[in-house]
């Protein structure tokens, strides 16, 4: 556009580099993009106007700031992700015309679509609906939309016999537009935005992954659904390198793994209680006493409390109206009571630890006072959001609370940072990510003091040098809170650790310091862990290492196989040697061929295998040979035994480098 049609420019469009152009009023992205640049024009995916992503072809009626999106922009992911639902969406109902078309929303790295149709999808249908989707991405069909009447999106979805879009039409707020969308003859209803053709979505960058059953909205009163999950990225590159992770996650299943080495099982009698085997129970109590050990010198005073608690103390601390759900609920007929006794196992340690605090009154030279313990939690969770470790009905949390006063909660949680990146690190994981969420819309307490706490958070973190995102009002209605999240070796991440200011539950549960001016003040509550749970964590550790875990974790450190019966006997004094140092080592003496027991106990990633024959006898020696390696080497008895204790000293108890 030129200076000469400078009166019919109605609206000024500012770009990314805050050069502004002048175009007639309605306007659109594609138009502006083409303007801008052919190549940019061809490229335009979407548009971003005053910051709300939307489509190209949204006429823009007023002076707005703008960005042109192309495929290697940041938005470009969800919207190829959601289009590629609806060309599944078209894909199926092509091939199944009496198919029903419900919902398809975009999910972490993908989407899922479900569907009402009466024969079931099988893995062979999904290569049908793939090769269906790509013509449809070849035809390069323009995405339009319009914007309709409430009652004429009613009468559409009635016609086609479509009662799930009647449904959600029925159930978008009367302010709110009904968009429909088109691609080709098929229609969707959706909020968008969409890409600007279907040839937009790269035909060899998705893959539809897997069939399962869903209830419509979530309830089981309602119709099965048939549910296709499928993933989506820019280029092929992406996509299998996605795949290769989930064949490594595959291959790192802590559940595989548990069989494999016999650390623990679950069974339908107990669903979501751990059934720990004795090498479970190593690597568990290994991990325990480490933490315990870290605690003690990091100040915290360890404490045990009831598992079972009645409803009032749940009552008091608003567990009862906010959690009962949750929680497994026991009723006791009491001697001589008028009513049965409401009791619940403990979903979380923290009213118990104010009970802990609440004996014997509190100075502020008391503070701050750092309760911690190792306890035992029970929560009610779907049968079907159970995984293995990674969800449980019953748990083990490294929980502790900190009661401090407001001025202290910037230096507890910076030595809480500290200690956590040390864990961490102790444990593997070099790599954490810190998320600060801030305060909610609904909440107690002044701006004021959320001023005060959420600048201590921050204050905090960068006292420790340490990079931090901010999630605004995802914080408790009481206080706000540190999220801290692990990258595993394969790139996954795991919320694990915790931090959280409470000024509330002190408050509800009577809790009270002296101050230094005689009179009685509130502590603030600091909530924190670091593993978050054993069970999880345990998970965690097991996946990210493959099974391999470090020498001091490592349920059965050493095997000592004897290569023929003649050095059995020997055998069992390497054995001895090692135990004596403090390994955990044991004798194969099974009458196996030596490759055979090297196979089994690789299989069961024992760290050192020990083989011993005649030789080794003669000369006092063993053959010392690594997982993972195929090379062995010779060494004299006690040389091995100093070099493998030193090894399997945990990393809080080992010499600092010089």
């Amino acid at each position: 556009m030129t200076d000469a049609t400078a009166d019919l420019r109605d609206v000024a469009i500012t770009l990314p580099d805050g050069a502004v152009r002048h175009y007639p009023q309605g306007v659109t992205g594609t138009e502006i993009a083409g303007d801008l640049s052919k190549s940019l024009g061809k490229a335009a995916i979407a548009v971003s106007i005053d910051g709300r992503l939307s489509d190209l072809s949204q006429p823009i009626r007023q002076d707005a700031r703008i960005a042109i999106h192309t495929i290697k922009d940041e938005p470009a992911l969800e919207l190829i992700r959601h289009d590629a639902a609806h060309i599944m969406a078209r894909a199926v109902q092509e091939l199944w015309p009496d198919t029903r078309v419900t919902i398809g929303p975009v999910i972490e790295n993908g989407w899922y679509y479900d569907f009402d149709r009466a024969e079931p999808f099988t893995p062979e249908d999904l290569g049908l609906i793939e090769a269906r989707m790509r013509a449809i991405i070849a035809a390069r069909d323009p995405v339009r939309t319009e914007v309709w009447e409430r009652d004429r999106a009613m009468r559409h979805y009635e016609a086609l016999n479509e009662p799930y879009k009647v449904e959600l039409v029925e159930a978008i707020p009367g302010a709110d537009p009904i968009r429909m969308y088109w691609h080709g003859h098929w229609q969707d209803l959706c909020r968008g935005p969409h890409l600007a053709h279907t040839g937009q979505v790269p035909a060899d960058a998705f893959k539809l992954t897997s069939i399962a059953g869903a209830y419509w909205r979530g309830d089981s009163a309602r119709a099965q659904l048939q549910r296709i999950y499928g993933v989506a990225f820019r280029t092929r590159a992406d996509l299998e390198a996605y795949l290769h992770r989930l064949e490594e996650a595959a291959k790192r299943d802590h559940r595989k793994l548990a069989r494999e080495m016999d650390l623990f099982h679950l069974q339908e009698e107990a669903p979501g209680m751990v059934f720990w085997h004795p090498d479970g129970w190593t690597v568990w109590r290994a991990l325990e006493d480490y933490m315990r050990r870290r605690l003690r010198v990091a100040g915290y005073k360890e404490i045990r409390t009831p598992q079972v608690v009645d409803r009032v103390l749940w009552e008091r601390s608003g567990h009862w109206e906010a959690y009962q759900h949750n929680m497994f609920i026991a009723e006791v007929e009491e001697e001589h009571a008028k009513e049965k006794r409401v009791n619940a196992l403990k979903p979380m340690n923290c009213p118990c630890h104010v009970q802990v605090y609440n004996q014997g009154l509190k100075s502020y030279r008391d503070l701050p006072l750092r309760l911690a313990e190792f306890g035992a939690c029970h929560r009610y969770e779907p049968s079907g959001s159970m995984h293995g470790l990674m969800r449980v009905r019953g748990f083990t949390q490294d929980d502790a609370h900190i009661f401090c006063t407001e001025q202290q909660i910037e230096g507890e949680c910076a030595a809480f940072i500290e200690l956590l990146s040390s864990v961490y690190s102790d444990l593997g994981f070099d790599s954490f990510d810190i998320k600060l969420s801030t305060r909610p819309d609904v909440r107690i307490g002044s701006d004021e003091d959320w001023d005060k706490v959420e600048t201590a958070l921050e204050n905090a973190i960068q006292k420790v040098g340490r990079h931090y995102v901010i999630d605004p009002g995802e914080g408790a209605f009481y206080g706000p809170k540190l999220d801290f999240k692990l990258t595993d070796a394969i790139g996954r991440e795991w919320q694990c650790g915790t931090f959280q200011v409470d000024p509330n539950l002190p408050t509800r549960l009577d809790a009270e310091y002296v101050g230094e001016d005689g009179a009685r003040h509130r502590p603030f509550m600091l909530h924190r862990a670091i593993l978050g749970s054993f069970e999880r964590f345990l998970g965690v550790l097991i996946e990210h290492y493959a099974g391999k875990l470090p020498f001091w974790l490592a349920p059965r450190q050493v095997v000592v196989a004897p290569i023929v019966s003649d050095a059995n006997a020997y055998a069992e004094e390497v054995v001895a040697a090692l135990m004596a140092s403090g390994l955990r080592a044991e004798a194969d003496l099974r009458n196996e061929k030596i490759n055979y027991k090297v196979r089994e106990h690789s299989l069961a990633k024992v760290p050192v295998i020990l083989a011993v024959g005649n030789r080794e006898v003669a000369d006092r020696t063993v053959s010392l040979r690594r997982l993972g390696e195929t090379a062995t080497r010779t060494a004299a008895l006690g040389a091995a035994v100093a070099e493998l204790a030193a090894e399997a000293l945990p990393p809080d108890l080992r010499a600092p480098a010089a």
